[in-house]
């Protein structure tokens, strides 16, 4: 069978030990129809026990939908994801589970997020004694309810297992309207949960982050650790530096925060280049942000109207003499200027005195033979 992943190289990617773990809930289930799974999948499910596999994430979303059907259970998110099985943990699993700390173990998990799913960006955060992880997806395309909810209840149910059955959320966000299944949230994370809301943010008290894991195994950290490190590392970009802006732009929006200055550093810009981001967006958050989406390659025609340009063509020469040189747009000289700039010369450079000499020679001569 041809490997889409092989195929769709910038199209974001799944890890298929979370594939193969719907395939088995779907088998205890009974209602495991492996040739239509197959054909979803893209692979046969001796494949999906690769653990270097990874598959495309938009049909690892359509195996949800598929899920969904057949179960006849549209919270089978939340359920799925409530199934403890440490013989199928993936990789990052046994990484988190074999930390010193909490706190530990949830730098490690946003840390390698990207190995478990590349279209939805994973982040920490700490404020006052609350610490709070939010997932946002790259684009509301790559947005899956029956995803999301298998994600937030394996977080919080393999946590209690391994570490403290006590440890409850403080409150949710959810990114998707409020289901028929409501109730099952709260009854499952334990605090109060709103629908609907710009992403999906778990929050929970950060004297946790320093409860002990018991039952770590020093030496399965360092070696799966390391093999992690290296998957990791052979994991090549298939993001394009368009597809970053926006999942920067998209993680900040979550916030309300839009700092494109922040942002362009992310990028690793020139101080010149974010001068042009700043006065391109007219001094507004929001004007910036649209010039920053059509940075690498810059797109002229999208960008003209926060630049302040009517017309691509007025703005396309600062943009190159930006490229060009990255000291900036170059002011339009004056139109007595442009002549002699084209042959090389300056006006400091136009022989004055001899001129001047000639239109007086000139005149003396018109005088006497008139």
């Amino acid at each position: 069978m041809n490997s889409p992943q092989a195929k769709a190289t910038t199209s974001p990617l799944v890890a298929a030990s979370s594939t193969l773990a719907l395939v088995h809930y779907l088998d205890r289930q009974g209602v495991l129809d492996i040739p239509t799974v197959e054909r979803i999948a893209g692979f046969n499910k001796n494949e999906l026990a690769d653990p270097d596999l990874r598959i495309p994430a938009e049909r690892h979303y359509r195996l949800w939908e598929h899920a969904e059907k057949v179960t006849g259970d549209p919270a089978v998110g939340l359920h799925a994801g409530q199934v403890v099985d440490p013989d199928r943990m993936g990789l990052v699993g046994h990484v988190f589970f074999n930390c010193d700390t909490l706190g530990e173990a949830v730098t490690q998990y946003v840390r390698l997020h990207r190995l478990i799913n590349e279209s939805v960006i994973l982040s920490f955060e700490q404020t006052g004694e609350q610490a709070i992880l939010t997932w946002q997806a790259d684009t509301p395309g790559h947005y899956c309810r029956q995803d999301m909810d298998r994600t937030l209840a394996a977080a919080l149910c393999r946590t209690r297992h391994f570490i403290h059955p006590s440890i409850v959320a403080e409150w949710a966000e959810i990114a998707h309207r409020k289901p028929g299944y409501a109730d099952e949230y709260q009854r499952l994370l334990g605090g109060p949960v709103f629908f609907g809301c710009s992403a999906t943010r778990l929050a929970f008290s950060s004297h946790h982050l320093s409860h002990p894991i018991p039952h770590r195994n020093p030496y399965v950290y360092s070696a799966v650790l390391k093999q992690v490190n290296a998957v990791l590392a052979r994991l090549q970009s298939r993001r394009t530096f368009g597809r970053k802006i926006r999942r920067l732009i998209s993680r900040q929006m979550s916030t309300d925060r839009i700092d494109a200055d922040t942002l362009a550093k992310q990028c690793h810009m020139s101080r010149q280049r974010r001068a042009w981001i700043s006065r391109a967006g007219g001094g507004s958050p929001q004007g910036q942000s649209l010039a920053l989406r059509g940075v690498g390659p810059l797109r002229i025609g999208r960008n003209r109207f926060p630049a302040g340009f009517f017309r691509a063509q007025r703005l396309q020469p600062r943009v190159q003499a930006l490229d060009r040189d990255g000291t900036g747009p170059v002011p339009r000289p004056p139109p007595e200027h442009r002549q002699w700039r084209r042959a090389g010369m300056s006006i400091a450079d136009v022989p004055w005195l001899p001129l001047a000499l000639a239109l007086i020679y000139l005149a003396a001569a018109a005088c006497i033979y008139r």
